[in-house]
């Protein structure tokens, strides 16, 4: 993405539109391309195989019943030729996922961070957090490894914002392809700094729109119980997480590790958009992240202990990320810090078990409503979503966390 490299964040968006635009016509014409040649060579087959011709059927009211629009959408392998990765952002993704795996595998003896905006949703305040990033990974490069969070989907528990990548303009207009493109630019241009990133991904085609950029991916609480959520991921490239469930079942985020650490048979889509049957190695790097239940939270001493022995009772790794927000924190972010001085002082003290700590950090401390109405009305830096801690709070909670690495591995 050499050419959007130096592409000012106040025209990410429009950018994204004119690439929509010209990627959409293209589709479009494929689509039409695709429709005539299957209208001509189906019928063939039919004939081939001995069918008669289809009696005449009255369809309505069967099929498409509660479908309001149909639109066609860009595809990850259009949005990729338009868009390919820079040498830099390909190092950096390369570096990250190698690094963090090793964390995990616990043969690098560092402390993985993921930290950043609950949800990415203004690409100049993105950007500038992630030159503050750039600067923490360069100061704590020896002690920790910095990955920054770049949501642009958020799973909802009732209906509300669904993320950048789905309504980019934050306005309810819901110009996906718009949004997807974005999304690669913003993290072609974070990883070109050098700062590797971390999605959630929510669904089986957003990925492929980020193929190659994403180091970590975590499944969220609300989706660890998802079979299909557990498939997809045991084929990613990148290093792979599953938080607990809301409810605090730690054993369903043990039985998605299993899941994904084992290969899979399933339907998927390719970089085309097209159905595929997908067959997956498995990943190896699937762990488990402990982010607290709806009743409080679970990252103490006991809690970890607890969680090691139902990790070792199914022979997996005794190994674990901690989110330091959501239940952690009872999504109250000056808690962040309190939650972060347990972890440090666990680590400080030899417990080898918490490979990563996830924190929720944007450039101005706590969070705002949406009005979809009034989106020119939020306030620059500030979180959409949930709660975040603020640029100094994040840095001495980086230093702590630096400290405590420093003196696991004394």
């Amino acid at each position: 993405m050499a050419h959007t490299a130096d592409l000012p964040a106040d025209q990410v968006l429009a950018v994204s539109r004119r690439i929509a635009d010209r990627l959409l016509d293209v589709q479009r014409r494929v689509n039409e391309q695709i429709d005539a040649t299957q209208s001509e060579l189906l019928p063939e087959v039919r004939r081939q195989l001995g069918y008669p011709e289809p009696e005449p059927v009255d369809l309505a009211g069967l099929g498409n019943v509660r479908i309001e629009g149909l639109d066609v959408v860009v595809t990850p392998e259009a949005v990729a030729s338009v868009l390919p990765l820079s040498q830099a952002s390909a190092d950096t993704t390369r570096r990250g996922r190698r690094a963090t795996a090793e964390i995990i595998a616990t043969t690098d003896d560092r402390l993985a961070v993921i930290a950043g905006p609950c949800s990415i949703h203004d690409p100049a305040a993105t950007l500038e957090y992630a030159e503050f990033l750039a600067a923490m990974r360069a100061r704590f490069a020896d002690d920790l490894e910095i990955v920054m969070r770049t949501y642009t989907e958020k799973p909802r528990t009732e209906v509300d914002w669904k993320g950048f990548a789905y309504d980019p303009y934050l306005d309810g207009s819901s110009q996906i392809s718009v949004g997807l493109i974005a999304t690669r630019i913003l993290m072609g241009a974070i990883t070109a700094m050098g700062v590797p990133v971390a999605a959630e991904p929510l669904n089986a085609l957003t990925p492929q729109y980020v193929d190659g950029l994403v180091t970590y991916n975590g499944v969220g609480a609300r989706n660890v119980t998802d079979q299909t959520a557990r498939e997809r991921v045991s084929g990613f490239s990148s290093v792979v997480g599953f938080k607990n469930s809301p409810e605090g079942s730690i054993e369903t985020a043990v039985q998605a590790v299993i899941a994904a650490r084992s290969g899979h048979e399933f339907l998927g889509v390719d970089r085309h958009g097209m159905t595929a049957q997908l067959s997956t190695t498995g990943n190896e790097t699937g762990h488990v992240i402990l982010r607290g239940t709806k009743d409080g939270p679970n990252y103490s001493a006991a809690h970890i202990a607890d969680t090691r022995a139902a990790l070792g009772r199914r022979g997996l790794p005794e190994v674990l990320v901690v989110d330091a927000s959501h239940g952690n924190s009872q999504k109250d972010h000056t808690r962040q810090p309190a939650v972060v001085r347990d972890l440090a002082g666990q680590i400080a003290g030899g417990e080898t078990a918490i490979r990563g700590v996830m924190l929720e950090s944007n450039l101005v401390a706590g969070r705002q409503d949406l009005d979809q109405r009034a989106p020119g009305s939020l306030r620059y830096g500030l979180s959409v979503t949930d709660s975040c801690v603020d640029l100094p709070t994040t840095e001495a909670m980086l230093e702590e966390l630096a400290s405590a690495a420093r003196a696991r591995r004394g």
